[in-house]
């Protein structure tokens, strides 16, 4: 089994609609994340559909803690690499 719906499945949630637009726009108005493959048509992500179809709250995404974040030291490059551009 994939990890999203199938072709035949997205149709088959979709019945009666015809073009990849109006699958999409029924898809997100029933509180699915869409995203479309190449050729216009609707891709769900499986596990995300399950939880929002059977009337679970959407899984929240959690931002990754991230410890010792390393940022540039602007003073050091500039008293690097500033001087020489200037006196160029």
């Amino acid at each position: 089994m994939t990890p999203w719906y199938t072709d035949q499945e997205i149709d088959d949630l979709c019945a009666g609609l015809l073009t990849n637009a109006a699958k999409c726009r029924y898809l997100r108005a029933q509180g699915l994340t869409v995203t479309q493959k190449p050729n216009g048509r609707p891709l769900v992500m499986r596990a995300h559909a399950e939880a929002v179809l059977a009337g679970l709250k959407q899984i929240q995404f959690v931002e990754p803690v991230v410890v010792g974040v390393n940022r540039p030291n602007v003073a050091n490059f500039m008293a690097a690499f500033g001087k020489s551009r200037a006196a160029a």
